[in-house]
């Protein structure tokens, strides 16, 4: 069953979840639930990870600007390093960005 592929146990572990997800889905009687319970799952997700890069980004750069602040206010010629400073955490929203996009457009 092996296939020497990287990616084979993840293809194996799909179809073991979505023959696990199936018979779930087979034992609920309404159209409306299976819908219900399948689309939850996959925005929740994708909120999440963009939500918590957010939320430590917003605490990161909290941090940063107010000691930039007082930094260039001392010594104005640190303004340029300190954009960037204040520029670093933005990645980690872009991060959460990419996997919440990921998420909602590969697993959908």
């Amino acid at each position: 069953m092996n296939t020497g592929h990287p990616a084979g146990l993840t293809n194996i572990l799909y179809r073991r979840l979505t023959t696990f997800n199936q018979g779930n889905i087979n034992k609920l009687k309404k159209k409306e639930d299976v819908v219900n319970m399948v689309d939850w799952g996959i925005p929740i997700g994708a909120g999440i990870a963009f939500g918590l890069g957010a939320l430590g980004t917003g605490i990161a750069q909290s941090k940063i600007g107010s000691a930039g602040a007082g930094t260039i206010a001392e010594r104005p010629e640190t303004f340029g390093l300190m954009v960037i400073l204040v520029a670093i955490p933005e990645t980690l929203v872009i991060l959460g960005f990419v996997v919440a996009a990921m998420i909602m457009i590969m697993l959908v």
